[in-house]
This record gives C-alpha cells, sequence and structure tokens, in this order.
C-alpha cells in the first residue's frame, strides 16, 4: 500500500561544461543515485534538467561587442531606445551594456511602480501618495526625482537601479513611463525589451507611428553573429556569465529531450518523461516578484507532459456528497469517485478550486523550488509519483 504520494529529489551531478554529452552524464548520475539511496525508477517518473547546464554544454554564449554588432545593424547605431526593461543585475545588466555600446544615444524608459516581473522602482503606496496616475503621468528623470526623489532603492538588492543602469554608459538617458509609445517623443529606434508583452508593446508603437524602427528582444541574437551563440528567443532569457558575456536560452531543446528519453529508456528500461526547465512560474507574496523572467517555464518536453492536471476536489465531496461517510467506507467511497472521473472536467463543480495550470509550469516550478538558483549542485530533479492520485495502487 502507498504511502507517500509526489516526491521530488535534486540530483547532485558533476559541474558540466561546454561539450559534455549531458544527456549521458545525467543517466550516470541519476543510476548512482538510486543505486545510492536505494529508490526504484518508474514508468511515469519525471526528470526535469535545468536550462542553464544544456545552455553550458552547447556554448551558447554572447559578448557585449556580439550583442552591440546584431543591434546597431538593426537600429542603426544612432540615436535608440529600449523599452521595460526589467530591473536585474543577473537578467539585464550586461545586455545593456551591449547596447549602450551599439549606438551614440540611448533612453531607457523604465516602468513604474515596478517592472514587468514585480521589481519595484518605487511602492505603489508611495505613488498613491503623491497623487500621481501611473497610467497616464510620465517623467524624465529629474520630474520623477522631483516626484519621489531618491526613494528608489530595490528593498531585496539595495541597489538603486536608476543609477546602476545609468552607469552602464555616459550616453544612457533614464525616462519613465507605462505608455510604449511615449519613447517616440526621443527616437523612432525602439527595442522593446519585455517579456511576456512584448508584442504588444511592439503592436503600439507601430500603430503610433508606423515609420518607427520597432524590434524585440527576441529578434536580437535570434541568428549567430559574430559567432556568437543564439537561440530562438534571442536575448529573452540570458543570464549573466561574465562581467562582458551571456549565456543565452538554450537552443534546439527538443532534440535534447528526445536523447534524454531515449538513453533513460534504453538504461531503465523504464519509460521516464523529460523536459527542460527555466525558471518557476510563482509570485513572491513580500515583495510581489513574480518569478518568470524566462520566456517560457519549459521551452521542450516529453508528450506526456502537455496539457493541464486533471483532478477532483476531494473535499468538495468529503464536505458534500460523502458527508455523512467517514474511516474506510469514506476512503473507498473516494477511490470509486476518483476512479470513475471524467477524462476532462474542465467547467465542472467537481474540479473547482483545482490547479488549472499548464503541467509543464507546475512541474518547472516544483524543479526550480527543488534545485535552487545557487549552490545546491543539483541541476536535474526527479519527479515521482507524479501521475499517481489517492485511488493509486
Amino acid at each position: 500500500m502507498r504511502t507517500t504520494g509526489v516526491t521530488s529529489r535534486g540530483i547532485i551531478c558533476p559541474i558540466f561544461q561546454q561539450g559534455d554529452d549531458l544527456a549521458g552524464e545525467i543517466v550516470k548520475s541519476i543510476l548512482a543515485a538510486r543505486d545510492n539511496e536505494g529508490f526504484e525508477l518508474n514508468d511515469g517518473d519525471i526528470v526535469g534538467v535545468t536550462e542553464a547546464v544544456v545552455g553550458r554544454t552547447q556554448g551558447n554564449y554572447a559578448t557585449t561587442e556580439q550583442i552591440a554588432a546584431d543591434v546597431k545593424a538593426k537600429l542603426g547605431g544612432k540615436d535608440m531606445g529600449i523599452v521595460f526593461p526589467i530591473l536585474s543585475r543577473n537578467r539585464f545588466s550586461v545586455l545593456l551594456k551591449g547596447l549602450s555600446m551599439a549606438c551614440e544615444k540611448l533612453y531607457v524608459q523604465l516602468s513604474y511602480p515596478g517592472d514587468e516581473v514585480g521589481n519595484q522602482l518605487v511602492s505603489i503606496d508611495e505613488v498613491d501618495a503623491k497623487g500621481v496616475n501611473p497610467y497616464s503621468d510620465s517623467f524624465d528623470e529629474a520630474g520623477f526625482r522631483a516626484v519621489f526623489g531618491n526613494n528608489t532603492v530595490h528593498r531585496f538588492t539595495g541597489v538603486d537601479y536608476i543609477e546602476f543602469y545609468k552607469s552602464f554608459g555616459d550616453n544612457i538617458e533614464i525616462i519613465f513611463s507605462n505608455d510604449p509609445k511615449y519613447i517616440l517623443n526621443y527616437t523612432k529606434n525602439v527595442l522593446c525589451c519585455d517579456i511576456h508583452s512584448r508584442f504588444r508593446t511592439e503592436r503600439r508603437i507601430k500603430a503610433a507611428d508606423a515609420n518607427a524602427n520597432v524590434w524585440r528582444i527576441d529578434q536580437i541574437l535570434n541568428e549567430s553573429v559574430l559567432g556568437s551563440g543564439w537561440s530562438e528567443y534571442g536575448l529573452l532569457g540570458s543570464n549573466k556569465a561574465t562581467e562582458n558575456k551571456v549565456k543565452l536560452f538554450p537552443r534546439d531543446c527538443a532534440a535534447f529531450v528526445a536523447d534524454l528519453h531515449a538513453k533513460l529508456k534504453e538504461a531503465t528500461g523504464k519509460n521516464i518523461e523529460c523536459m527542460v526547465y527555466g525558471d518557476g512560474c510563482f509570485k513572491d507574496p513580500v515583495g510581489g516578484i513574480w518569478e518568470l523572467a524566462d520566456p517560457v517555464v519549459s521551452p521542450a518536453h516529453t508528450p506526456r507532459l502537455v496539457g493541464t492536471p486533471n483532478e477532483l476536489k476531494m473535499k468538495y465531496f468529503a464536505d458534500n456528497e460523502f458527508a455523512d461517510l467517514s474511516g474506510e467506507e469514506l476512503a473507498q467511497a473516494m477511490r470509486e469517485k476518483i476512479r470513475a472521473k471524467d477524462a476532462d472536467l474542465v467547467g465542472n463543480m467537481q474540479s473547482e478550486g483545482t490547479t488549472p495550470r499548464q503541467l509543464t509550469d507546475l512541474l518547472g516550478s516544483l524543479c526550480d523550488l527543488t534545485s535552487g538558483s545557487g549552490d545546491r549542485g543539483t541541476p536535474v530533479v526527479l519527479i515521482q509519483g507524479y501521475f499517481t492520485n489517492y485511488a493509486s495502487e
């Protein structure tokens, strides 16, 4: 009789380098963990691999010079503006250095009171207290400072991102507006740097000026430039590697997933699902930061991981249809209800309150929380029991 449900294990692995046989080494690490710790591998287990080691073994990197060359070719090399970059040293500082090298004058339009993923320049309470309407009020830096002073230090990092971003070039000027069209007051050459809203931002700027030269950040280094790496997501999902180089989001992830799935099948005889994962998609209730700074949670995964959970809400039945039952009688009635559930419970009251999110988003969040983002040394996560339920044997 089963006494546990879902388990998630971080698998300690070697420190992967460019050119390593990533899939082969992952299989070795999983088998070593199994043998050393005495657990079994099963059909329906899931192996998640962080995008970082996929990109590292691919050698998928780009320098500031390579970034600048592509941006200059597409936006002209004179004046240009970037709209809605996130406030992140890891995610954007090296990109900003490359962007500033690509032009004579760079206007950086920040959204406020915070960025797309919840990093705050100023608190929403201070915006209210100052009588500012963030939907209509736009500022240059002097105007923004006149209203909010120097109260622009990030509560977690201790960084003033206005000053930090200006430090990447004498040609940088910071402006503030939540209207993407505001940048057109300064330049017609625009790079949309937001993540999940980038297509809408692009449409709004082009609608305001059909002659504007507008690009998205996922269109920069979406092919190799001067020997750089590249990604189908361009610069989206990149991370700082050195002061002058970024690791790009990995490419060709579907081929890697297929390779890993085949090697696990060969080594174990089990049909183990596989996925590449990046940021989880959850929100910090204290800081208000939404974790997902990558373009997607999972750029590639095996077919069984497509879709959403199809679950009954057990407490709904315990409080209603089975309210008069208890003990083993209640347990058996619940198991029978689960076994008889419809194949698709969308819109059914029986599933009300369950999580209507993509499986890969849920699994990617679990992987991200398990592996962490620092020094755990577990870039591979083994999830077991995910497709079981209360009625499973």
